[in-house]
């Protein structure tokens, strides 16, 4: 009996499991039709972001594939005039290295996974190969490797491949080593291995003696925790092309060894260089004269942090000459012996690449964390590449200016800066628009919501700044501890929030959380440590604890036990939620009074590290906490829900896909099932509160770190590490979207108020190619609708079902004659989108998409112009006064319009304008008459012309076939037509124009002044305008009225 009931109780959850499933899956399946919506990319390329590798085509040195830390690969056909990205959508954002066939230059081959260790790097999921100079790829496999430092290509057999795995950074295994194939990528074997904790950080081919040189690297990372080397790093050599290796020892340090940097010289294949980092005694440069066999340490030179650098560049012009990148950049001439700084005014530090050119010893390019910067007199100067938008971000924040809002961000070791959210310029979003707010990493970016000129900005480790931006003053407020108190624990992002009950107080965490209620002027304490103070040193690291002397230990880490996740409830003042990056979420709802410690969350590992906390703006009880363990080899998406205040807790990550830890999470301020989260590959929305989940496809495979809500405009502002901002703009269909949508023919989503303003053009339009700016948004009304089924021609129907008979092996239907005339006589249809006067006159039709699903048009605030309304594709007449309007959704199908949806109203409000209402009418009707009469003498003269063609044909006929000798009376006829078409264009024939000395001006031509006069404006029409348009029409109804009698 028990076990029946058992059975049965069993049975039935399963089955409303699955009924629950099947809900989900519809309602995310129905919900991808906002999955291609428009993602607006901003930049900016003010500045721009880390570079790993930089190749040109041997072929042509105007081709350059660039790779970057964290934002995909690019590729310039003109030296950087002009980019092209190449590999915006595959497993992997991060890239280490790339390598060029030696025998075919469209061969590329690209190792994914930064191959630093530092605390942003990203992971990748193998190697790639092009074989079309980068169209597309192909994963060849290696995919648990993460970070791959180095592919050589043997030149004399393309086929044979070697490439240096650094292996996982945060835990052990993967597939870790030296790896080659002699297929071409189809098949790999390890060659070097030395175990689950050590890979390959770098790897040179002396290819004319088949000697292969790599060095071992043993490190780990966690939070808070760094090893930089270990035990099992050194140098090893191979004779046989891989097949045995020998460690290489005579002369060369033992004991702890960290990253070591090789590189053979380019003119005496014999000498072989070597960066190592190691402990004190141990570290430096050195130098081999016999193929490695026995090494000479040169000095005691290292580079400041080995997690981020060690990478060695011979000159190709100059023997023993070396170049060492590093946060400030080295070179030698005497082989090791002595180091200097290179010249890098008006250069950014942290350099990570060399190229030389092999015909120019002046030339040199170095990449870094900035991007690209060359030099073609021996680093005297540099030249930036000031048009690759690969900024990292940390942080956004937004602010609530007008007419635009602004967008803040902070970098990686790019500032911390602001720019608006759109222009009225025409050329969009210029480098020039966006504006520093303070320097070093950026990250959290804050402004005053009642007063967008005061800004809290950030560097590293809570460096804030409170910044005026009305006339450019800073000052420090970061909090101080007191006399003979320990120093706080910030993390290198510090978390920081504007109370949204009082914009005087400010949140600002460390290991403690402080409050300051005069805008940082001063702070208090309102919690006790947060975090679990565990002592990062005791922790076990590749299965021990290391000592205070292992290699870089804990080196430009953030400190373990802070403060990173930070939220304030809307509803409730005082109600504060922090995480920690030891896993604890702390709930205070008395300002700090007492806190509520939670802990061991459902399928969350242990003290995974808190990336962000939501306080609902709709529920008190509702909060969302995101958690990633990606530092311990875990990518999977940690994101939780309480819908009681803390006491129970469950999973909504769901459907986001395994590999794609979550960074951030909003809530929509209107509908509290929308909710947005930020992850490591991408962006997702969820239209039911976290039940499942659809992704954003318009944007490239990249981390989402952050991201926020501007709420007058309802767009969904993202912070991408290593493709700058993205915006949604105005998502609100989204949010209105529900399920009996789609079983409409067509639905027209809500419609808003709308700015007009004149579009300006500040800057010379000859700016040359290599000018960036992002875009704006379209000008105008945003209108975003629904077809439920395409819309198509008689033709198109046949075609289709021709196409499926035939697909079937059916027997297609021959059209009959009747069925082709049909056809041929049809007006196609069209989706219409038809803006509406007050009192109901159409202003203009839109032509919308006629395909099904979800799109977006945009109206110019431009009536319809006379001039070409009876063409197909009309253009834009004059812009309408400001005032209310109505649209709604049409369709025109077998000569009849149907209505889809109902009528919205909305107001264009202008901004800007000096004119009056009053003015902008009298503007309106001046520029609808004005267009008129413009179409009108364009269609006269015309009929001038037909009628000069039509005579002219007759006086051929007669001088052809006639015996009539008087052919004056054609003649003269002709020639007044000719003198008609004088007046009206300035033009006696279609091949011969003058605008004779003392005559007065045609009529176009009196009216083409005033055409681009008039096109792009609000103010009110001159009186010169009035007369030249009063001269114009009496000119034209005398020329009109002479043509008539003529005919």
């Amino acid at each position: 009996m028990k076990t029946n009931l058992l059975i049965l109780i069993l049975s039935f959850y399963l089955f409303n499991y699955d009924l629950i499933s099947q809900k989900n899956n519809y309602q995310t399946s129905k919900a991808s039709i906002f999955e291609n919506i428009n993602v607006r990319n901003i930049g900016p390329a003010k500045v721009s972001g880390r570079i790993t590798k930089v190749i040109k085509d041997y072929t042509n040195s105007n081709i350059w594939y660039v790779t970057t830390a964290s934002g995909n690969v690019w590729k310039t056909l003109n030296s950087g005039t002009t980019w092209i990205p190449i590999f915006e959508h595959y497993g992997s954002y991060s890239i280490g290295t790339i390598s060029m066939d030696p025998k075919n230059p469209n061969i590329l081959w690209l190792g994914t996974g930064e191959n630093n260790s530092q605390r942003s790097v990203g992971f990748g999921d193998g190697i790639y190969k092009s074989i079309n100079g980068g169209k597309t790829w192909e994963n060849m496999g290696l995919k648990t490797s993460e970070h791959i430092a180095k592919i050589i290509i043997d030149p004399n057999d393309s086929d044979n491949i070697y490439v240096a795995s650094q292996g996982p950074l945060w835990r052990s295994g993967g597939e870790r080593g030296l790896y080659n194939s002699s297929d071409g990528g189809k098949n790999w074997k390890r060659v070097l291995h030395i175990s689950e904790n050590t890979g390959i950080s770098d790897v040179v081919m002396d290819h004319s003696n088949n000697i292969l040189y790599a060095s071992t690297y043993q490190r780990r990372r966690h939070f808070g925790i760094l090893v930089a080397g270990g035990s099992e790093g050194g140098i090893f050599k191979s004779i046989d092309k891989g097949k045995t290796w020998k460690k290489l020892k005579n002369g060369l340090p033992s004991g702890d060894i960290g990253r070591i940097g090789l590189a053979i010289s380019p003119q005496k294949a014999n000498v072989v260089y070597a960066l190592i980092t190691a402990k004190k005694e141990t570290k430096g440069f050195y130098r081999s004269d016999n193929f490695g066999e026995t090494w000479k340490k040169m000095s005691d030179y290292q580079v400041v942090d080995s997690q981020y650098y060690v990478e060695i560049f011979p000159d190709p012009h100059q023997f023993d000459k070396i170049y060492s990148v590093d946060m400030r950049s080295y070179v030698t001439e005497d082989g090791g012996k002595t180091f200097n700084r290179i010249p890098e005014d008006k250069k950014h530090v942290d350099s990570h690449d060399v190229i030389f050119d092999i015909n120019d010893p002046n030339y040199i390019m170095i990449s870094c964390d900035g991007g690209i910067y060359e030099s073609f007199d021996k680093m005297k100067t540099w030249r930036f590449i000031d048009n690759l938008p690969i900024i990292q971000l940390y942080r956004v924040g937004i602010d609530n200016s007008k007419p635009f809002y602004n967008v803040y961000g902070g970098t990686q070791d790019n500032d911390s800066f602001g720019g608006p959210s759109r222009t009225k310029n025409r050329s969009g979003i210029r480098n020039s628009d966006w504006f520093v707010t303070t320097g070093g990493d950026g990250f959290q970016v804050r402004v005053d919501p009642k007063n967008s000129d005061i800004i809290y900005t950030m560097s590293q480790y809570a460096g804030i700044m409170r910044y005026d931006k009305s006339n450019g003053e800073k000052i420090g407020i970061k909090p101080q501890p007191k006399i003979n108190e320990a120093a706080f624990r910030w993390n290198w992002d510090s978390p920081l929030i504007i109370s949204p009950h009082n914009s005087n107080r400010l949140y600002f965490a460390a290991n403690y959380l402080f409050q300051s209620n005069n805008k940082g002027d001063s702070w208090k304490k309102i919690s006790t440590d947060l975090t679990r103070n565990e002592d990062r040193n005791k922790k076990k690291v590749m299965g021990k604890v290391w000592s205070v002397d292992a290699i870089f230990k804990n080196v430009f880490t953030s400190p373990l036990g802070t403060i990173v996740a930070l939220d304030e409830s809307t509803l409730s003042e005082g109600f504060i939620i922090v995480g920690t990056d030891d896993g604890l979420v702390q709930i205070t709802r008395d300002n700090g009074t007492t806190w509520k410690k939670h802990e061991n969350f459902p399928g969350v590992p242990a003290k995974a590290y808190v990336t962000d906390v939501l306080a609902s703006k709709h529920d008190m009880n509702t909060i969302y906490v995101s958690f990633n363990y990606h530092k311990y080899g875990d990518f999977k998406p940690y994101l939780i829900v309480t819908k009681d205040g803390g006491k129970s807790w469950k999973s909504i990550s769901n459907n986001i896909p395994k590999n794609n830890f979550v960074w951030t999470i909003v809530e929509d301020h209107i509908n509290p099932n929308l909710l947005f989260v930020g992850t490591e590959f991408g962006m997702f929305y969820s239209i039911n509160a976290g039940n499942s989940w659809n992704e954003f496809k318009n944007i490239p495979t990249i981390p989402i770190r952050d991201l926020e809500i501007q709420k007058e405009e309802d767009d969904l502002v993202a912070a991408s590490f290593g493709r700058g901002f993205f915006i949604v703009d105005d998502y609100s269909p989204i949010r209105e979207f529900s399920t009996d949508i789609l079983s409409k023919e067509g639905h027209l989503f809500s419609i808003k108020d709308v700015m007009q303003y004149i579009v300006t053009a500040p800057e010379k339009t000859a700016t040359g190619h290599n000018f960036f700016s992002s875009p704006n948004p379209p000008y105008g009304l945003k209108l975003s609708y629904y077809i439920k089924n395409d819309l198509k021609n008689k033709y198109e129907k046949r075609i289709e079902v021709e196409n499926y008979k035939f697909k079937k092996g059916e027997t297609i239907n021959y059209p009959t004659k009747k069925d082709l005339e049909e056809e041929a006589k049809e007006k196609s249809p069209k989706t219409l989108l038809t803006i509406l006067s007050e009192d109901g006159k159409v202003i203009r039709r839109i032509t919308g998409k006629n395909k099904k699903g979800y799109h977006e048009n945009y109206w110019d605030l431009r009536t319809y112009s006379h001039r070409n309304i009876e063409e197909e594709e009309e253009f834009s007449g004059p812009l309408v006064p400001p005032g209310k309007y109505f649209v709604q959704l049409e369709k025109f199908e077998n000569n009849i319009f149907t209505t889809l949806s109902k009528k919205f109203p909305f107001n264009v409000i202008s901004v800007g304008s000096k004119s009056s209402q009053e003015d902008r009418e009298s503007l309106f009707q001046f520029q609808i008459k004005f267009d008129k009469i413009l179409a009108d003498v364009e269609k006269l003269k015309d009929n001038i012309d037909d009628e000069i063609k039509k005579t002219n044909g007759e006086i051929n006929k007669y001088i052809n076939l006639s015996n009539q000798k008087d052919l004056s009376e054609l003649n003269n006829k002709k020639g007044k037509l000719m003198d008609l078409r004088m007046e009206l264009t300035g033009a006696i024939s279609l091949n011969y124009a003058d605008v004779f000395s003392g005559s007065p001006p045609s009529v176009q031509r009196r009216l083409g002044s005033m055409s681009w006069e008039l096109y792009n404006t609000t103010s009110k029409q001159t009186k010169t305008h009035e007369s030249t348009l009063n001269i114009s029409i009496k000119k034209y109804e005398d020329i009109l009225d002479r043509f008539k009698k003529l005919q």
